[in-house]
């Protein structure tokens, strides 16, 4: 098993953990693990289960679709970054400078 396995394994059984010391299956911290799909949203969720108690299943699957929702955007951010990073040394490179016609430099 790879550290990253066991980064992953670990993070689903604290998950699991605070899913069953709430009351709820087992299975629903296999649902959640899978839908949240990273130890540190695992991690996450398990912090607010134990913060938060949350009294309804509902309120459980509210804060996950969040946290997802969260990931959804930080990595749309960084595919934005690096692309931009991208076409910034693009235009900064040598190569297209000495292309480019005078008026654009």
């Amino acid at each position: 098993m790879t550290e990253a396995q066991r980064t992953w394994a670990e993070a689903k059984r604290e998950l699991a953990r605070s899913v069953r010391d709430l009351g709820y299956p087992a299975d629903l911290a296999d649902l959640l693990a899978r839908q949240l799909k990273s130890p540190r949203a695992m991690e996450r969720m398990a912090r607010y289960l134990s913060a938060a108690k949350p009294r309804s299943m509902e309120m459980i699957v509210d804060e996950m679709l969040a946290i997802a929702a969260d990931q959804e955007t930080w990595k749309k951010r960084i595919e934005a970054r690096e692309a931009q990073a991208g076409i910034t040394a693009w235009l900064n490179s040598p190569e297209r400078r000495n292309t480019a016609p005078d008026d654009e430099t």
